[in-house]
Protein backbone atom coordinates (compact mmCIF):
# COMPACT_ATOMS: atom_id res chain seq x y z
CA UNK A 1 0.00 0.00 0.00
CA UNK A 2 0.90 3.65 -0.86
CA UNK A 3 0.79 6.02 1.66
CA UNK A 4 1.72 9.51 1.79
CA UNK A 5 1.65 13.13 3.54
CA UNK A 6 -0.49 16.33 2.62
CA UNK A 7 -0.75 19.53 3.69
CA UNK A 8 -3.58 22.03 3.95
CA UNK A 9 -3.64 25.26 6.00
CA UNK A 10 -0.41 24.33 8.42
CA UNK A 11 -1.90 20.67 9.21
CA UNK A 12 0.02 17.98 7.51
CA UNK A 13 -2.22 14.47 7.81
CA UNK A 14 -1.19 10.80 6.74
CA UNK A 15 -3.41 9.50 3.43
CA UNK A 16 -3.87 6.25 1.34
CA UNK A 17 -2.81 7.16 -2.09
CA UNK A 18 -3.52 3.93 -3.80
CA UNK A 19 -6.77 5.32 -5.75
CA UNK A 20 -3.76 7.66 -6.94
CA UNK A 21 -0.94 5.77 -8.09
CA UNK A 22 0.26 8.30 -10.30
CA UNK A 23 0.21 11.14 -7.45
CA UNK A 24 3.84 12.77 -7.20
CA UNK A 25 5.55 14.98 -4.33
CA UNK A 26 3.76 18.34 -5.29
CA UNK A 27 0.52 16.97 -6.75
CA UNK A 28 -2.63 18.62 -5.78
CA UNK A 29 -5.23 15.60 -4.57
CA UNK A 30 -8.87 15.40 -3.96
CA UNK A 31 -9.12 13.58 -0.35
CA UNK A 32 -12.10 11.92 1.40
CA UNK A 33 -11.66 10.48 4.81
CA UNK A 34 -7.88 9.60 4.80
CA UNK A 35 -7.65 8.26 0.97
CA UNK A 36 -6.68 10.70 -2.00
CA UNK A 37 -9.04 10.03 -4.79
CA UNK A 38 -8.11 12.15 -7.47
CA UNK A 39 -5.06 14.27 -8.54
CA UNK A 40 -6.48 17.79 -9.37
CA UNK A 41 -4.89 20.98 -10.75
CA UNK A 42 -3.87 24.19 -8.67
CA UNK A 43 -6.90 25.98 -9.80
CA UNK A 44 -9.38 23.32 -9.02
CA UNK A 45 -7.91 22.39 -5.45
CA UNK A 46 -8.14 26.35 -4.98
CA UNK A 47 -11.65 26.30 -6.06
CA UNK A 48 -12.45 23.13 -3.40
CA UNK A 49 -10.62 24.67 -0.31
CA UNK A 50 -12.57 28.05 -1.17
CA UNK A 51 -15.94 26.51 -1.57
CA UNK A 52 -14.65 24.11 1.95
CA UNK A 53 -14.34 27.91 3.51
CA UNK A 54 -17.39 29.18 2.64
CA UNK A 55 -19.61 26.33 3.45
CA UNK A 56 -17.59 25.85 7.14
CA UNK A 57 -16.64 22.82 6.41
CA UNK A 58 -13.23 22.98 7.65
CA UNK A 59 -13.78 22.37 11.28
CA UNK A 60 -13.45 19.01 10.94
CA UNK A 61 -9.90 19.24 9.83
CA UNK A 62 -9.07 21.15 12.45
CA UNK A 63 -11.27 19.18 15.54
CA UNK A 64 -9.83 15.62 14.02
CA UNK A 65 -7.85 13.77 16.80
CA UNK A 66 -3.86 14.13 15.71
CA UNK A 67 -2.30 11.37 13.12
CA UNK A 68 -0.47 10.28 16.02
CA UNK A 69 -3.66 8.64 18.01
CA UNK A 70 -3.98 6.82 15.53
CA UNK A 71 -1.37 4.18 14.12
CA UNK A 72 -0.14 3.91 10.62
CA UNK A 73 -1.68 0.21 10.08
CA UNK A 74 -4.84 1.23 11.47
CA UNK A 75 -5.18 4.31 9.25
CA UNK A 76 -3.92 1.81 6.00
CA UNK A 77 -6.33 -0.52 7.47
CA UNK A 78 -9.23 2.18 7.48
CA UNK A 79 -8.20 3.44 4.22
CA UNK A 80 -8.60 -0.20 2.61
CA UNK A 81 -11.65 -1.20 4.00
CA UNK A 82 -12.79 2.35 2.40
CA UNK A 83 -11.90 1.66 -1.16
CA UNK A 84 -12.76 -2.08 -1.27
CA UNK A 85 -16.46 -0.43 -0.30
CA UNK A 86 -15.64 2.11 -3.17
CA UNK A 87 -14.56 -0.81 -6.01
CA UNK A 88 -17.41 -3.12 -5.20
Amino acid sequence: MRMGKVELGGIVKEINLQLVPDAREEDYVLVHVGVAISIVDEEEAKSSLAFLKQMDELDELYNTPSDGEMSVAERAKQGNEIISKMMS
